[in-house]
């Protein structure tokens, strides 16, 4: 009985198609272009911020051991000298 039912049933072929028809076309290349972009912004913009981090750790620790070694008058001289209050404020400025 069961081998009725299968032969019965008919089983679909296989199609091949070919591989010049299955291709992404613009689309595809348009949306990987534009991964591959910003990808390339993302990392641009993941060093720059590494490297201003870096920068502005090494300011800090040159900051804290001049402060360190010079008297207590001589920190706030120098910050009214360079006219700068914003030294070790990790607000980001362009």
């Amino acid at each position: 009985m069961l081998t009725a039912i299968a032969a019965a049933a008919p089983s679909p072929s296989p199609t091949v198609v070919p591989d010049v028809d299955v291709t992404p076309g613009v689309a595809g290349f348009v949306a990987i272009a534009v991964v591959a972009v910003v990808t390339i912004l993302l990392v641009v913009d993941m060093t720059r911020r590494i490297r201003r981090t870096r920068y502005r750790a090494e300011i800090r620790q040159r900051l804290e051991s001049d402060a360190g070694n010079a008297t207590t008058d001589e920190p706030a001289r120098r910050a009214d000298e360079d006219g700068r209050t914003d030294v070790g404020d990790d607000t980001e400025r362009g």
